[in-house]
């Protein structure tokens, strides 16, 4: 484990060029942005056991992307490396292209949902959205099934992007797809597959106007938030946008973007995430961006930003800052 207060214990060696070290400001109240160092991307935020949790994609080229680092924090500004709680090794069917991991808590066990392989045909790849298991937040996690949870295509979404949102019924959805197909579909009680819908469908599409990849879901006053990624992950106008609903399956009619790039800040700001701090209506978005400096596709940094609401419940167009978010301990 490696413990990152403001990146005051890394080296510049062990820096990213682009990183830069946070002033002294953030080092006594600011988690700065990026929260810490290093090339990841499409970060799940969660808060587990009064931590926050950040679990990313390592971002690399796809045949280097064969396992998953975690970080926590107690206060959004001191981070907790814990490397490699999952890798090929312990996914026999997975071999590159680890992306986009989504955590929950299910019967005092933890699974970490992600996608592998970057499968183009079904019938010639295996590989899609798996899952894995753990005693621990921070792993090690241990292939859950010994094949993928959804290793085909269904209604043209790529099986990766997968989120797993918890509803107020109790009852767990996988919302995922890319190829600008977005589906979600019911997992059952113990995570070994799906129950149908009432129809007897099992993956139903409900892709809104915009949508390329990366959704995710929250309740915030009886509303159903969807989010989602538009544009080209690699390019700089990667952004997210939302839609409001009265249902988790929708119908979901874009509103606006929600968060994009600043020329003055970073560029490709996207495939995110959500938290929200215990009994309080106060919120943060997870995402990652480009630093100015990169044009590599793959140099992309994870950052913590505050969300905030009008007063009709519409979330308003983020900030993207290089001070990032207070220190918040959860009470």
């Amino acid at each position: 484990m490696l413990v990152i207060p403001g990146y005051s214990q890394i080296t510049k060696s062990e820096r990213p060029q682009a990183v830069a070290t946070t002033s002294p400001l953030n080092k006594k109240n600011f988690a700065g942005n990026p929260v810490f160092p290093g090339w990841y991307a499409d970060p799940e935020g969660i808060i587990l056991n009064k931590k926050y949790w950040i679990y990313p994609t390592y971002s690399a080229p796809f045949d280097q992307q064969v396992f998953m680092d975690a970080f926590s924090s107690p206060d959004l500004v001191n981070w907790t490396k814990h490397p490699r709680i999952l890798d090929t090794a312990a996914v026999k069917w997975a071999r590159r292209a680890m992306w986009a991991p989504a955590v929950v808590a299910n019967n005092n066990k933890y699974f970490l949902f992600f996608g592998a392989n970057d499968i183009h045909d079904d019938k010639k790849e295996v590989g899609g959205s798996g899952v894995a298991v753990a005693d621990n937040p921070a792993g090690p996690f241990q292939d859950y099934l010994g094949k993928p949870l959804i290793g085909q295509i269904h209604n043209k979404a790529q099986p990766i992007d997968q989120f797993v949102f918890k509803d107020k019924d109790g009852q767990y959805y996988m919302f995922y797809g890319g190829w600008g197909h977005c589906n979600i579909t019911k997992l059952n009680a113990d995570f070994t597959g799906f129950t149908p819908f009432p129809d007897r469908s099992t993956f139903k599409e409900i892709t809104p106007k915009g949508y390329v990849e990366g959704p995710f879901m929250f309740i915030r006053n009886g509303k159903y938030y969807f989010m989602w990624s538009e544009g080209g992950w690699g390019g700089p106008d990667y952004r997210v946008a939302y839609a409001m609903a009265d249902s988790p399956q929708g119908p979901f009619e874009r509103i606006g973007t929600v968060l994009q790039q600043d020329a003055a800040v970073a560029t490709g700001a996207g495939h995110h995430s959500v938290m929200q701090v215990p009994g309080k209506d106060e919120w943060y978005i997870v995402y990652h961006r480009r630093p100015l400096s990169e044009t590599e596709a793959n140099n992309r940094v994870t950052c913590i930003d505050k969300m905030y609401f009008d007063e009709n419940g519409y979330i308003k167009p983020v900030q993207i800052t290089q001070q990032g978010v207070k220190k918040q301990v959860i009470k």
